[in-house]
């Protein structure tokens, strides 16, 4: 327990995702170092009319055990909820916590996990109803697979937890405030463990709300110079698809059963900017961060590096920086991950966390891609562009903000 606040400590025990960089970390900090991304045309997107743009970012391709992936255990779940329940695998695994049922089943693990959307293809079965007024396509487990709690009620029922259920359909925040809120869970005693994250699955509805937007990428004859995040030139984002979970534990728990310890979850901010759903407000924002530095007890000087939202769009760039800027000052290193795997929307805030986390415990961090020309009316900070960043520091802050004015801030401690 923290002295100073009385609540609980947190800590981050097991990480594991799905993302067009890889599945491993070793996979994607490969793909990171060599200054690569993940972006491409999709020839499925050619056909639909008046579409401006074919590009996105694609998970991996990933293997599903036969023995626990079958038709009785997925009849509920759409690729979304795939992606969450395999994510989730993979970490519990990692936490060393798959194969214990009792544990799992206790009512002490919880989970809290979002996305942006259901499954698009049970969407779309809905909508025919709408249209042709005829069932046809629909059965039983069609909403499930469509509704908000998707993840993580396939999650719970997956893993056989009896703990709380926490939903976060909030588009870009929902992997942040997925973590964020298991974080206050475990603060507050309410459970042990907890599964926490977000996932989102490639679609072209989700292409389609960003084109009709004007504010995706067409840069398809060059898929590799795109997105831009921070630059001048920049032509809107790339969307993408993942999904990943952290193993957030009550600090005294996986000490005692003698857990590794990636590292520490000390500070959470969220708040919303109650103006515009698509205009981002810079003043929100910094409250934000402060608010997860509050959490913490830190000052602004202890946070070393932070990872930013950085989605490639002219409004959310600019706010964003001044934001950052007026919180830190110039000083401050910040890159964006988006430019290697496009905006993965609810799977976004846990991706760039266990990415943020795994690149502080490496001493490394991943440039911006294709920041050539810092955009003059972004804040001004100490942009990592060009080559990686060797650098070593106890706490990093992971950003994200959403439509609807969401925003969330992370900070993680190293463990030593």
């Amino acid at each position: 327990m923290n002295r100073d606040t009385g609540k609980k400590r947190v800590v981050v025990t097991g990480a594991g995702g799905i993302s067009s960089l890889g599945c491993q970390w070793d996979e994607i900090e490969t793909r990171l170092r060599a200054l690569k991304n993940a972006v491409r045309v999709i020839d499925e997107w050619k056909d639909i009319k008046n579409l401006k743009t074919c590009l996105g970012a694609p998970a991996v391709d990933f293997t599903l055990p036969p023995e626990r992936y079958n038709r009785k255990t997925m009849r509920s779940m759409g690729r979304v909820a795939v992606l969450a329940c395999r994510a989730t695998e993979f970490a519990l695994a990692d936490a060393g916590l798959l194969e214990d049922r009792a544990f799992l089943t206790s009512g002490r693990v919880g989970v809290s996990y979002g996305s942006s959307a259901g499954a698009m293809d049970a969407t779309a079965a809905f909508a025919r109803l709408l249209d042709t007024r005829e069932v046809d396509g629909l059965n039983a487990a069609s909403y499930i697979r469509m509704m908000p709690h998707t993840t993580p009620a396939n999650i719970a029922v997956f893993y056989g937890l009896t703990g709380r259920v926490h939903t976060t359909s909030s588009a870009c925040t929902s992997g942040s405030q997925g973590i964020g809120y298991a974080f206050e869970t475990l603060q507050h005693g309410h459970a042990d463990a907890m599964i926490a994250g977000g996932a989102d699955e490639l679609s072209m509805a989700v292409l389609a709300v960003f084109d009709t937007l004007y504010a995706a990428s067409t840069k398809d004859a060059t898929p590799s110079l795109t997105p831009r995040p921070y630059d001048r030139d920049r032509d809107g984002l790339v969307i993408g698809e993942g999904g990943c979970t952290l193993i957030l534990e009550e600090y005294e728990h996986a000490k005692a059963r003698g857990a590794k310890i990636y590292a520490e979850l000390v500070g959470y901010g969220t708040n919303c900017d109650g103006t515009h759903v698509t205009q981002p407000r810079a003043e929100t924002q910094a409250i934000c961060m402060r608010l997860a530095l509050a959490s913490a007890g830190l000052p602004p000087e202890a946070i070393a590096y932070v990872n930013g939202h950085g989605t490639s769009t002219e409004a959310g760039d600019i706010v964003e920086s001044l934001a950052t800027h007026e919180v830190f000052g110039s000083r401050m290193p910040i890159s964006s991950l988006k430019s290697y795997m496009g905006h993965t929307l609810g799977a976004a805030g846990s991706l760039e966390a266990w990415m943020t986390i795994a690149m502080m415990r490496a001493n490394w961090f991943a440039p911006t891609l294709n920041l050539d020309h810092v955009d003059p009316r972004c804040g001004e900070l100490d942009y990592i562009a060009g080559q990686g960043r060797d650098l070593e520091c106890e706490y990093v802050m992971s950003n994200n903000f959403a439509f609807g004015g969401i925003n969330t801030s992370l900070i993680f401690r190293r463990i030593p």
